[in-house]
This record gives structure tokens, C-alpha cells and sequence, in this order.
């Protein structure tokens, strides 16, 4: 049966059938009730907007006998909801903005202690925000006052190197543990996976030194024993071996933009 709708109709349909907000459910009803306008059968609006061409018909007919509050969707039967949607807000807002007695962070027993929410429905709450109270991360603010400027210079250099300029991001990881175990790995193979024993020996510490080529993408790198200004120099001198310099002076000066991590 052919649709036919009022101009208002129609500007509501399309306006609901290209919205990246409204729930998908309801676009596609919308693309189904413009596609069935054009006298398109169930079974071309199905492939055409996939969903089951017995689907189509029930919706195509609803929306004949109660226009657009047919693209609604009905309550459901079944149980009522236990917990409402201030319940949900209010176990987020508990989440987010307080801190358990005792505790370093919730747990889904202790949230749902505080909050009078069931367990299972806390956890569903937490998966369904993407809330992870369990977890903690750090971080630091700079209080450098000209923080704003460098990142600004450092990211230009980025962006925009000078002419004929090499851009190396050089850093260094001091102290790196030697370790390896006492005995050989015991390779893995079918029914057993690869084994290793559970303590190691010490074979003391190294220091790692290492400048990303920024355009590039390559990194190189270099391992001394001890962590003093004489290897530091000594890695910087390494750097200069493959470039071909330019003008010397300007590519000391490009590196001194970035200075190493003390």
C-alpha cells in the first residue's frame, strides 16, 4: 500500500532521516515511511535500508494508521525498571566526585553501598559510562612560566622545520636494570608454552641514549655504561655521523631548541 504524507510529514521524515542525533532505530523508520512514499515494494525497502521485509510491513502499516507517532518506540511488557534514570546519575555523580571512608577508590561494592543500587546494576551503569574507578593515572603540570612559549617553539619545529634543517627529538633513560635469568628458556612447543624460571641475576645497569628524526621517523640509538656528560656528548658526536651538514652551527642550534630530560 502506497503512503502518502502532508508536507509537514515529509519535512519531519527527512529531517529525522539524515540526524547523526536521533537513535538509528528511528532514521530508519523515517528512510522506510520516504522509501515507501515512492511506491517501493517490503521487500526493496528491506534491502535497501536492512531490515527483515516482514519488519517493513508492520511499520509501514503502524505508521498509516498513527502517522509519526508511529516512529516511537511502545513501552515494552515485561518487569518494570527497578532503578530510574536519577538513580543512574546519581551513582556517576558518586563516582566521579567523591571518595569512599577508608578506601583508596569504589569498588562496585562499595558503590553500590553508598548509592542504595543494586551490584549487578553498578557494574552495568560503570561498563555502559566507560567509568573505570579502579584504575588510577598520573600526572604533572609544568611550572615553568614560559611553558606556553616553548611547547609553542617545539611544535612549530615540528610543523615547520627551517630549510635544510634536521629535527631530532633526543631524550635518555638512565639506569636500566641488566637482568636475565638464571637458566635458559625452555622454548615452547606443542601442549606447553614457552617457560622461563622465576628469579634472575643482576648484571648491573646501563644507560640508554636515543634521538628520534622527526620527519623521518628513524631512531638512533646508543647504550653506555656510565651516565655522565662525556657520553652524553659522546652520542650527540654519534648523531652527526650520517647527516651531511649544511652549516654546522645551525644544526647545534636546532638541537639546543629540544635539550635532553635531566
Amino acid at each position: 500500500m502506497p503512503v502518502v504524507l502532508t508536507p509537514k510529514e515529509r519535512g519531519v521524515l527527512q529531517t529525522v532521516a539524515v540526524s547523526r542525533a536521533a537513535p538509528y532505530r528511528q532514521v530508519q523508520r523515517a528512510r522506510l515511511v520516504l522509501a515507501a512514499t515512492d511506491g517501493k515494494t517490503n521487500q526493496a525497502i528491506s534491502q535497501e535500508i536492512g531490515l527483515g521485509w516482514r519488519s517493513v510491513g508492520m511499520w509501514r502499516w503502524r505508521f498509516i494508521r498513527e502517522r509519526l507517532a508511529a516512529l516511537e518506540d511502545r513501552p515494552r511488557p515485561g518487569k518494570p525498571r527497578q532503578y530510574s534514570d536519577a538513580d543512574r546519575l546519581r551513582v556517576i555523580e558518586t563516582a566521579c566526585t567523591q571518595k569512599p571512608d577508608r578506601e583508596t577508590h569504589w569498588s562496585v561494592r562499595t558503590l553500590a553501598k553508598a548509592t542504595g543500587v543494586g551490584r549487578d546494576t553498578v557494574h552495568q551503569i560503570l561498563h555502559q559510562a566507560n567509568l573505570k574507578p579502579h584504575q588510577v593515572g598520573t600526572f604533572s603540570r609544568s611550572t615553568d612560566a614560559d611553558f606556553t612559549a616553548k611547547v609553542v617553539d617545539v611544535v612549530g619545529l615540528y610543523m615547520h622545520p627551517p630549510e635544510h634543517a634536521v629535527v631530532l627529538c633526543v631524550d635518555e633513560k638512565t639506569q636500566v636494570q641488566a637482568l636475565d635469568r638464571t637458566q635458559p628458556l625452555l622454548p615452547m612447543r606443542p601442549g606447553q608454552i614457552e617457560r622461563r624460571t622465576h628469579d634472575y641475576k643482576r648484571n648491573g645497569t646501563v644507560q640508554l641514549y636515543a634521538a628520534l628524526e622527526v620527519h623521518a621517523g628513524r631512531v638512533v640509538s646508543r647504550i653506555e655504561e656510565r651516565h655522565r656528560s662525556k657520553e652524553f656528548t659522546a652520542f650527540m658526536n654519534h648523531l652527526l655521523l650520517p647527516i651531511p651538514l649544511v652549516n654546522s652551527m645551525s644544526y647545534w642550534t636546532t638541537l639546543a631548541v629540544m635539550p635532553p630530560k635531566r
